[in-house]
């Protein structure tokens, strides 16, 4: 059972990398938005060594991350939403080990995976694939569809907790409740300072490390959540981060290659591990939920596909999904259409606008 935790010497490349020269300050003075009380995450540690962060709630970080304390260094996997969230692992990660952070891996190029990379400086190389610097790069974090409904709803949000807190009576309730507004402000505040700092190192298909006695694969499997998902493989401990390629429960289909996934998702069976490490949920066993997903995943596509063929616009057929059928597995989805980003990349993928 996995333990609860209170509170590149060499680069040797199975693919294509590209190392880009990163500038920054040494330093990792506290960001914007990083007031908080008490720890931001909680780690379980699956095997010696590798631990799985996921947010507390006393602070917005976005993403699960995940920790490999090697022989010399540390390396993690995915930096948060905000540089608020990355101070705060990376802080949190001298209760573990006095070793510094010299790789931080992004799974994918979203902002709740990849907008901390900017509190690292020069001396830690920031990974991920070719697609996801691109993207990066250009800005295409910070804008689309998930970007608008959850940062661009933050003022509003705020707002409302700022009333219901005013028109509580009770204490207690108003006391928890205005925590969760000041853990919405801060949020507020650490989202302003992002600048969004591509990888340093990129790959197109694969990379290892090799860090004292650990093999640190780095997998593109295929598109699938984006079109730049990397896993990270430990073949010897077994243990797989999966970022958003594979969740606890279903991953986000906004930027999605659904037909592609699947077959995406089969290369990652293919692999021997035990766990994995998602970027969202609790850290599981044993591959039974690559099956529960497919099964979702292809469902989706179908009924997209159907009603697509139906002449229904995607705003129709975004309220006609019925994903319910998989409930047992995703208790969550209890409710008709309530996949408007899916369905609306399917339609742009149906119709060719995207390639």
């Amino acid at each position: 059972m996995p333990r609860r935790v209170a509170v590149l010497s060499a680069l040797v490349c199975a693919g294509t990398i590209a190392i880009v020269v990163q500038t920054g300050a040494a330093q990792r003075p506290r960001p914007p938005g990083a007031e908080f009380s008490g720890a931001a995450f909680r780690f379980t540690e699956v095997k010696a060594g590798i631990y799985h962060a996921v947010g507390t709630g006393a602070l917005s970080v976005g993403c699960n991350a995940s920790i490999i304390v090697n022989d010399e260094d540390v390396l993690i996997v995915d930096s948060h939403s905000t540089p608020a969230a990355a101070w705060a692992l990376a802080e949190q990660v001298k209760t573990l080990t006095d070793k510094p952070i010299r790789y931080v891996i992004n799974t994918h190029f979203h902002w709740d995976h990849a907008h901390g990379n900017q509190i690292y400086g020069p001396g830690v190389e920031i990974i991920g694939h070719e697609f996801t610097r691109r993207m990066l790069a250009s800005g295409e974090s910070m804008r689309g569809r998930s970007y608008d409904m959850f940062i661009g709803a933050i003022p509003s949000q705020i707002a409302e907790l700022r009333k219901q807190v005013e028109a509580m009576a009770d204490a207690d309730a108003k006391r928890k409740l205005g925590d969760q507004l000041r853990v919405q402000e801060q949020y507020q505040l650490a989202t302003a300072s992002v600048k969004p700092q591509p990888p340093t190192v990129t790959l197109t298909d694969s990379l290892t490390l090799h860090r004292g006695g650990r093999e640190i694969r780095l997998l593109f499997l295929g598109r699938g959540h984006t079109g730049g998902d990397v896993v990270v493989y430990l073949p010897k401990e077994r243990v797989v981060a999966s970022g958003d390629l594979l969740g606890a429960g279903p991953s986000y289909l906004g930027d999605a290659y659904v037909t592609e996934w699947v077959e995406t998702l089969d290369r990652l069976r293919a692999l021997e591990f035990d766990w994995v490490l998602p970027g969202h949920g609790d850290a599981f066993q044993g591959k039974a939920k690559i099956d529960h997903f497919q099964a979702y995943l292809k469902d989706f596509w179908q009924q997209a596909r159907r009603l697509h063929d139906e002449g229904l616009s995607a705003e129709e057929a975004a309220r006609r999904i019925d994903l319910r059928s998989h409930s047992a597995n995703y208790p969550t989805i209890r409710e008709v259409g309530i996949l408007n980003h899916g369905v609306y990349r399917a339609y742009d993928q149906i119709e060719g606008r995207v390639q």
